[in-house]
């Protein structure tokens, strides 16, 4: 899910990985200004690609950062969303603005998108909205 396979990879200094290709498949060198001015970029040419922020959790987690690490795989899974979604995920996390059944819902959506961090998130932020009488 997390890993498209194909993607080149270069070593980097710190003897990991860098990506060299954007969300879009583009060759990282072909994402220039220059390339901005004449129009030739799409919005995937500038997104993040999940395996960059999948090697900067490994990276977070390699230095003792294990709650980086997880908003880093978290990301991750929410590349393959449309940011329409991610806004109304956003919007329905809002104190008040769901209730359990909503965020229940979303949860499981996102199970089945192969976004499991996510859901996990979405349940636990339920039960504390709960807890909280944040629900609507």
């Amino acid at each position: 899910m997390l890993r498209p396979s194909g993607l080149p990879r270069v070593a980097d200094p710190g003897g990991g990985t860098l990506m060299t290709t954007a969300k879009s498949g583009k060759p990282l060198t072909e994402v220039t200004l220059d390339a901005l001015r004449a129009g030739d970029l799409e919005i995937d040419d500038v997104r993040i690609h999940p395996d960059t922020l999948a090697a900067q959790a490994r990276v977070a987690a390699d230095h003792g950062n294990p709650q980086l690490a997880e908003n880093f795989l978290r990301a991750a899974e929410l590349t393959l969303l449309p940011d329409d979604r991610v806004m109304a995920i956003y919007e329905a996390l809002r104190p008040r603005r769901s209730t359990a059944l909503d965020l229940a819902a979303i949860a499981d959506e996102l199970e089945g998108l192969g976004a499991a961090r996510n859901a996990a998130l979405i349940r636990e932020a339920a039960q504390v909205y709960q807890a909280r009488n944040l629900l609507l």
